[in-house]
């Protein structure tokens, strides 16, 4: 048993609820009940009885419920105890974020910076991978979330959630292309895929572009306009039926009535965030807020 599913288990069973547990932990509903359906196959017990109104707990689960609060509460005392022994106390942590943070992180984050604690500022940037490696290598940010790990020695990266990428169409057009398992990424072929620079994350871009050729499609200019990449550009641009765009399932803008998201057969395009620090910086505030990313799974599917 991880310490994520843990987590999950206990905020089920305080809220009586999935939809209020999802809420409370920041996570979508589906992922929350992937993650407990998986802690009862695991360890091959009914811990939840799901009823109209909501979840209320077995006996098994009862008991599991103590030991995961007397284990989470260990756990946190653990990282409290260690946390002074950094060679430097609480202060101030710069925290760099992407410009779209992925909704299987959005809890995580603030969670993590809660636990830091009211000693501890947190400067949170909205930088493209690009512009968090540079900061990182200037010292000008502490630790950053990247769309792709930067290689040598002179960093510490953990990877910590995947997100299978999905494509948003016009409604009429979803319904014309899909089939069993989604969209099939070459029948997007004549469309055009609204991206991002490649300024931005020139290794993700690389990847992306290359798997779109690969199915036949036309990647078009590595530097769309400023314009095109806001949401509500892009979601305009969408709806006329000639563009598409790439998203996970858990995207954060509203998606219009007259949008549609829809899986990509295969899952062609897996989309990664990395925790990124510098490898000799060792600091109290940064020691924590790392430490939390050990609970979630980097095999998370978004």
């Amino acid at each position: 048993m991880e310490l994520r599913e843990l987590r999950t288990f206990v905020a089920v069973a305080e809220e009586g609820s999935m939809s209020a547990a999802a809420r409370r932990l920041h996570v979508s509903q589906p992922a929350l009940s992937q993650t407990v359906g998986a802690l009862e196959r695991q360890l091959g017990l009914k811990l939840l009885i799901r009823t109209s109104t909501g979840v209320r707990t077995t006996e098994a689960g009862l008991t599991l419920l103590g030991e995961a609060r007397a284990v989470l509460a260990r756990h946190g005392q653990a990282l409290r105890t260690m946390a002074v022994r950094t060679t430097e106390a609480a202060g101030t942590l710069r925290l760099g974020v992407p410009g779209s943070l992925p909704f299987d992180l959005l809890g995580p984050v603030v969670e993590q910076i809660a636990s830091l604690g009211p000693e501890t500022r947190v400067q949170v940037r909205r930088l493209s991978s690009a512009a968090q490696l540079a900061a990182l290598e200037a010292g000008e940010l502490d630790v950053g979330l990247l769309r792709e790990r930067p290689g040598g020695s002179g960093f510490d990266a953990m990877l910590v959630v995947r997100e299978r990428l999905g494509v948003l169409l016009a409604v009429e057009r979803a319904a014309e292309l899909s089939g069993p398992g989604g969209i099939r990424l070459d029948a997007l072929s004549g469309s055009r895929w609204l991206g991002f620079p490649r300024s931005d994350s020139p290794a993700w871009y690389d990847e992306v572009t290359a798997i779109l050729r690969s199915h036949g499609l036309d990647p078009g200019p590595d530097d769309p306009e400023e314009g095109q990449l806001l949401p509500e550009v892009r979601l305009a641009a969408v709806r006329t039926g000639k563009a598409f765009a790439l998203a996970p399932p858990n995207w954060l803008q509203r998606i219009p009535d007259t949008v549609a998201w829809s899986p990509l057969v295969g899952h062609p395009l897996v989309r990664r965030t990395w925790v990124v620090w510098q490898a000799d910086v060792r600091s109290r505030a940064l020691a924590g807020f790392v430490a939390g990313f050990t609970e979630l799974d980097p095999e998370a599917e978004g």
